[in-house]
């Protein structure tokens, strides 16, 4: 079974929303990262040197490849990242390896044939 990694970048009120749309695409869990920090094309704006950003977590998920681009176009639907500035990114990498997920192979195997 070959993996991918979706990393998604999101304002934190987003996140409960994100890890639910893509646990319903097919996502057996995810790592939250709070308090990520990002730029823009714009520069943040401060005030009195304070940061008036919202907080962004980077919610990393290891998915199943078959999975992955319905996985991640749930994430852009949901987090509207397309439709509004600074709503987020998400994008995938291949994983070459992975340790730790034998017990999700199981449970994966039959969701990834139903979708094949």
């Amino acid at each position: 079974m070959h993996f991918k990694l979706i990393i998604a970048l999101v304002p934190d009120d987003r996140t409960e929303d994100v890890m639910d749309a893509a646990r319903k695409e097919g996502a057996t869990g995810a790592t939250v990262i709070n308090h990520a920090r990002g730029e823009g094309l714009e520069p943040v704006k401060t005030f009195f040197g304070l940061s008036l950003e919202t907080q962004r977590d980077m919610i990393l998920f290891l998915v199943e490849e078959h999975l992955s681009r319905k996985i991640l176009e749930k994430i852009e639907l949901v987090a509207s990242m397309d439709e509004n500035s600074g709503a987020g990114i998400a994008f995938q990498i291949n994983v070459e390896d992975a340790v730790g997920v034998s017990h999700q192979v199981s449970a994966l195997s039959k969701l990834v044939e139903d979708e094949l």
